[in-house]
């Protein structure tokens, strides 16, 4: 065992070293002794932090003033060496960002890092929400996106999304202007850019300027648009970041909100192995390289040293606030609700699925069938496999139809269930836990009587096209589903991909018989 009867009883850093003089894990106490003796007094409950223990040959140790100080030297030395045991940062997605260049006319454009001469908004957690927000603002205000000035005007000035400084389609003013309100909006700044371009299309229609006014009234319904999306509208005179997370037995799903001013300007993720103090390890970590805001929401209190660190690290006080109730509460609810959608949303919609149902359990195991075919030939059937609401590929299958002659869905439906079924039952493979059928009322009525066949009984649904209703089977009339409920969006997405799967492969199939 490690002899720790050389180390202080005072504040300070600690570094474990294996038998190579690597440094597993960098830590900080308040008490050195008490702190590093009380990794080889018991056995951890967590198997890698005995793992960690076991490889322990060595501890070196620094000594500080106080908490504060170890605080930061701690954080310091793992910035520094990156230790195998100490939390990982690294975010856990790849953002991108929206660029405004640093040219005379400023072109807006996607950067994948934050490098370069211009102005970086974001980075933006969702690239669908990115996409979107780009695709409106150069929509909107006219932004340049060409590489290069070109000598005539590009398709987009014809089609009404360019202002066209190439050919002196707008004055260098004027673009200024538009550039400025871009970066109003990316900033969160939407208010007060809402209602100057209020007033001035007010102003405009006032002249008789219509042609301006119906453009400034675009660009304000873009704004406005793009604010609901992104906001979380709270007025503030001080920036804010909020902070939740969910904890398994193994890891910490964190995510952290930055509130400017009221308005949501970025969300970061992070996944990071569970421990006794991952908070605390978190907020020295995150905000040696972040400058805390003013206040910092918290669904916990911190030490007296956490709340001095955070605030040498400002320069001036951090109000850490652990609201119980009121709008405070309700944006720890959010970033709590973002966490279960970001990580955990597909298991939140086979459960939904589950109640929507009745069944006794969420349905893991979903196989979906449908058919394909051109007039009657070449029909064949697609069987796609989801588990926990994800496509598992491996558990796709082909069929083609080798009994039913001319168009005959329901016949076809009856085969592929037959045979699928047939076959792990004869092989003794689980079941899955609901099947669903392409179709109306007919296919539905096909696939059951398939399954009594082979003496199988398993929850059976049934979504017909034309009007996305889905049917069960003893009820006359659809399920009450609400069509945009998560439930019904999982079908949908399922009977998609089951029906992508069977075009796919009934493509294939005719050039097959076209090259021969």
């Amino acid at each position: 065992m490690v002899d720790v009867g050389q180390i202080p009883s005072s504040p300070g850093s600690y570094l474990f070293r294996d038998k190579h003089g690597t440094i597993l894990y960098i830590g900080k106490a308040k008490d050195l002794k008490k702190r590093v003796s009380s990794y080889f007094q018991k056995s951890s409950p967590d198997p890698r932090i005995r793992a960690m223990v076991d490889r322990i040959e060595s501890v070196d140790f620094m000594v500080t003033d106080n908490e504060v100080e170890a605080l930061v030297l701690e954080s310091n030395l793992i910035k520094r060496h990156q230790p195998r045991y100490n939390i990982d940062l690294r975010d856990a997605k790849t953002y991108a960002y929206i660029m405004l260049t640093k040219e005379p006319f400023p072109r807006i454009m996607m950067a994948r890092r934050p490098s370069g001469e211009g102005s970086f908004f974001g980075p933006f957690v969702s690239a669908r929400e990115r996409d979107h927000i780009l695709h409106a603002v150069k929509r909107a205000f006219g932004l340049r996106t060409c590489r290069r000035l070109p000598k005539r005007a590009c398709l987009r000035h014809h089609m009404g999304s360019c202002s066209a400084p190439c050919i002196g389609g707008t004055t260098p003013e004027d673009y200024a202007l538009r550039v400025k309100r871009v970066e109003a909006l990316l900033k969160g700044q939407s208010t007060d850019l809402i209602r100057d371009l209020k007033s001035e299309m007010a102003g405009r229609a006032k002249d008789q300027d219509f042609e301006q006014a119906m453009a400034l009234r675009d660009q304000i319904e873009a704004v406005e648009h793009l604010a609901t999306r992104q906001k979380v509208e709270r007025r503030r005179d001080h920036d804010e970041d909020i902070i939740n997370y969910l904890e398994t037995e193994e890891k910490v799903y964190l995510m952290l909100f930055s509130v400017e001013r009221g308005t949501l300007a970025e969300k970061e993720e992070f996944i990071f192995d569970a421990s006794p103090e991952f908070m605390e390890e978190f907020l020295v970590q995150y905000y040696s390289g972040n400058v805390p805001p003013k206040e910092l929401i918290l669904p916990n209190g911190v030490s007296l040293p956490i709340a001095d660190f955070l605030t040498l690290q400002r320069g001036n006080r951090v109000q850490v606030t652990v609201p119980l109730k009121g709008e405070k509460k309700q944006l720890l609810d959010l970033v709590r609700k973002n966490l279960e959608q970001t990580f955990f949303g597909e298991k939140l919609r086979v459960e939904a699925l589950g109640d929507a149902l009745h069944l006794p359990a969420p349905p893991s195991a979903i196989e979906c069938f449908d058919i394909s075919h051109l007039s009657g030939t070449s029909t064949v059937g697609s069987m796609v496999r989801f588990i926990d609401g994800r496509p598992e590929k491996k558990g796709y299958r082909r069929f083609k139809i080798r009994t039913v002659g001319g168009v005959d869905d329901t016949a076809a439906i009856a085969e592929v269930v037959r045979r699928r079924y047939s076959r792990l039952v004869r092989e003794g493979t689980p079941l899955p836990d609901l099947v669903i059928i392409d179709g109306g009322k007919g296919q539905l009525s096909a696939a059951k009587a398939a399954l009594s066949e082979v003496k199988v009984d398993l929850p059976l649904i049934s979504i017909a096209k034309k009007q996305e209703e889905v049917f069960a089977p003893g009820f006359s009339f659809p399920l009450p589903l609400d069509k945009k409920s998560p439930a019904s969006l999982l079908i949908r997405e399922i009977r998609d991909e089951a029906h992508r799967f069977a075009v796919a492969y009934h493509r294939l199939l005719r050039r097959k018989k076209v090259v021969s």
